[in-house]
């Protein structure tokens, strides 16, 4: 094996390695993949050593997509189960400190890319790119003494791994489950993403674990306590501005400062007012359809087209960066199990459609009245089967939606916008078909109208003169 010097700086962190000058393309939306960060014994760990389970990177053919997964065993004294997360997500950065290598997004979601410029420059072996990313650790994050590292491109292997490394993403999450952000004085802020996200500032709390679906609030914790001057670090949570919102005076002024005064209000709980930074990595998307008054929810599994003709790769490009974008909001996996989700725009009485493999999912974290209220691409493609499936459930936009937390009614329910002639004649139709023996499920079925939208044509008829 050559002895191959790499280009190594931050000033490559956010560079993209486009189809032109692709030579291998590692997991992404086409294949396997993961990064796995595991606190390890230090007399287990062979230090320094890169170990390669299948094809290295020199066998590989140019324009070669394939599944690949990356086991980091790390030990030191300050090691512990806790800091696994932050280790894992600073892959990101160091990764992306090589020229002509690109590392996106997180966990079971890594997406890679490597350039043929490393090929030029006579690279071979994965060795070559990992030995250098355990020195990088070493220098990033001293507390970790001893480091090896498994790279993994068998396919079949590949499976076997990702299916224990899920294992292990279960059980760290299963943890964060039990703590609620009432239950602690200080929440956590994350910058890692600032490199691609320049305005991105997230808060990681009890309730609200990290867009990234990698960082919990006990991961922000250890990291900041082993790491005071990294990217992650306490906020005292101080007193609630407004707790449905969950608006803190402490949040706004990191949001602020932060995103270099671009935003100076970030509410928690909300998807409307002042929403938080959606960075990039995000694991789901949420978007609000004003036809129905309701909210998606799609992940990145899912490659069609969401009732409001955009997937998710348009969605996620117009949101992500770091922005604040009312109506769009990316968010991480376990927030969906919080008993504060969106609470201030309804929770899950505001969820009208969600991609199936997301809902199947998150299932034990919906709402038990609201699980069969809840559309698929299985029973809305557009926003017309859309609104034909919310009537016939009756979900609770459709008359409006009142929130879990605390009673209040915060939409009114469907209204037509205008009525005109067309709609008059078809209600007239019906009321004469009927002899006035209204049922308002054949209303729903027949003329797709909620009970407040009969209700409103029939008093435009009466003021026509037409009714009495």
């Amino acid at each position: 094996m050559a002895d191959v010097k790499l280009d190594i700086s931050p000033m490559y962190e956010g560079e993209r390695i486009r189809k032109d000058d692709l030579w291998v393309e590692l997991g992404g939306p086409k294949a396997d993949g993961f990064e796995l960060s595991l606190a390890t014994p230090m007399d287990q760990i062979e230090d320094g050593k890169v170990t390669v389970i299948g094809p290295d990177l020199g066998e590989t053919p140019e324009g070669t997509t394939m599944p690949f997964g990356m086991i980091f065993r790390v030990g030191g004294e300050k090691i512990e189960k806790d800091l696994e997360s932050i280790i894992e997500r600073r892959n990101h950065a160091l990764l992306s400190y090589i020229s002509g290598l690109m590392h996106l997004n997180q966990r079971y979601d890594i997406w890679m890319r490597i350039g043929k410029g490393l090929k030029k420059k006579g690279v071979t072996s994965w060795k070559e790119i990992y030995g250098p990313v355990i020195d990088l650790y070493k220098a990033e994050m001293p507390f970790i003494e001893k480091m090896d590292i498994t790279i993994v491109t068998d396919p079949a292997k590949v499976k076997e791994e990702l299916a224990n490394a899920m294992a292990v993403y279960k059980t760290r999450d299963a943890r964060a489950k039990g703590l609620h952000d009432e239950d602690v004085d200080v929440f956590y802020g994350c910058t890692l993403c600032q490199a691609f996200a320049p305005t991105s500032a997230c808060v990681v709390t009890p309730d609200r674990p990290s867009l990234c679906g990698a960082i919990t609030w006990f991961d922000g914790r250890a990291a900041a306590k082993v790491d005071p001057e990294g990217p992650q670090f306490p906020i005292e949570k101080g007193t609630a501005v407004d707790e449905v919102s969950g608006e803190y005076a402490a949040i706004n002024e990191m949001a602020e400062k932060r995103s270099g005064g671009e935003y100076s209000r970030m509410l928690l709980y909300t998807f409307f007012d002042a929403p938080h930074t959606s960075c990039g990595c995000f694991e789901t998307i949420g978007f609000y359809m004003p036809e129905v008054d309701g909210i998606g929810l799609a992940d990145r599994d899912f490659k069609g087209a969401t009732p409001n003709g955009l997937p998710f790769s348009t969605m996620a490009g117009q949101t992500g960066g770091g922005k604040q974008v009312v109506g769009f909001l990316g968010m991480g996996i376990l927030y969906y199990f919080s008993p504060k989700f969106l609470q201030a725009d309804g929770g899950w009485r505001r969820i009208v459609w969600m991609s199936k493999g997301l809902k199947e999912r998150v299932k034990e974290g919906i709402d038990a009245d609201m699980m069969d209220k809840i559309a698929t691409e299985d029973d809305a493609k557009d926003i017309a089967g859309l609104k034909a499936f919310l009537l016939k459930v009756n979900h609770p936009v459709v008359d409006g939606v009142a929130r879990k937390v605390d009673g209040k009614k915060i939409t009114e329910g469907w209204k037509l916008e205008e009525i005109d002639d067309d709609i008059k004649e078809k209600v007239m139709a019906y009321i004469e078909k009927t002899g006035g023996d209204i049922n308002m499920d054949t209303v729903k079925s027949e003329l797709a109208l909620t009970e407040g939208q009969f209700m409103q044509v029939v008093e435009a008829l009466q003021e026509d003169g037409v009714l009495e």
